[in-house]
């Protein structure tokens, strides 16, 4: 009986065995397919103008004279080399009013900085340049002139024309600056076919202008106003300061000249923008 119960037990656990192994297990459930993030595109650069005669760097002066009635507006901010003893001493060469009253009247506008300023003022540089508002392009490292007989500022060698644009970027990005443009301004506008060749090799688009505000030194703002007035058209850009102590007046008089040409029917751009419209046409 007991050699029966074993037979009977073992035939048990033996069909056992068999019934688990031939159990199908149930199918595993699909993993969720990993995740792909998308690249962000990389930033297009900002249009510059093709290069002139013999390979200079090309100058650009003002936009193109069409219906869409379109002018920027450009702020030098200005410090040269030689100036920290008196920003020490409590002369400032900012103008955060300035800037200000430009976001709260929503003006896009190119501040061309100099890389002394950006080293003075590194935390106004970054928000700046920061700010999509605005743009930040090259007004040398030191303000120093790219000719002789230039203001009475001191004169950069021509062998050190190109250190100097590529110096104020190198200062531009200690500062937190992300994205300066191409766009490179002479100290005093002062410039001649030896300085366009000595920065040629930087890529950049020498950047004047074709309306004077008027406003270095000047503590009169409606007259500066009344000569931004009078002097644009379409396609212009104007030439300001962001200097407290060399353009007082400054901020008082953009805050009657943007009413002013908004009401004329302007829209207010960045100088990148007029680039862009005048290379498309070339």
């Amino acid at each position: 009986m007991i050699t029966v119960l074993l037979r009977v037990t073992a035939v048990c656990a033996l069909g056992g065995a068999l019934a688990a192994c031939g159990t199908a297990q149930p199918p595993e459930a699909p993993r969720p397919a990993a995740s792909v993030v998308p690249a962000s595109p990389a930033p297009a650069r900002p249009p510059t103008l093709a290069p002139g005669p013999a390979g200079l760097a090309p100058v650009f002066e003002n936009g193109p004279r069409t219906p869409d009635r379109t002018v920027a507006l450009t702020f030098d901010a200005d410090m040269t080399a030689d100036q920290g003893p008196r920003a020490a001493a409590g002369e400032r060469f900012d103008n955060p009013r300035l800037i200000a009253a430009l976001r709260e009247l929503k003006v896009p506008a190119t501040v061309f900085m100099t890389g002394r300023w950006a080293e003075e003022y590194p935390d106004q540089a970054r928000s700046i340049g920061r700010d999509p508002l605005f743009e930040v392009a090259n007004h040398s490292y030191s303000h120093h002139a790219f000719t002789g007989d230039c203001y009475g500022l001191p004169t950069v060698p021509a062998h050190r024309m190109r250190a100097e644009v590529e110096r104020a970027y190198t200062a531009f990005r200690a500062a937190g600056v992300p994205d300066a443009k191409p766009y490179f301004r002479f100290p005093g506008g002062c410039y001649d076919q030896r300085a366009l060749r000595a920065i040629a090799a930087t890529g950049v688009t020498a950047v004047q202008w074709d309306v004077v505000s008027g406003d270095a030194f000047a503590t009169d703002a409606d007259a500066v106003a009344r000569q931004i007035l009078d002097g644009v058209r379409p396609g212009s850009v104007v030439v300001l300061h962001c200097t407290r102590s060399a353009a007082p007046a400054t901020e008082r008089a953009v805050r009657a000249v943007v009413p002013e040409l908004r009401r004329q029917g302007y829209r207010l751009v960045k100088v990148s923008e007029l680039i862009g419209a005048a290379a498309v046409r070339r």
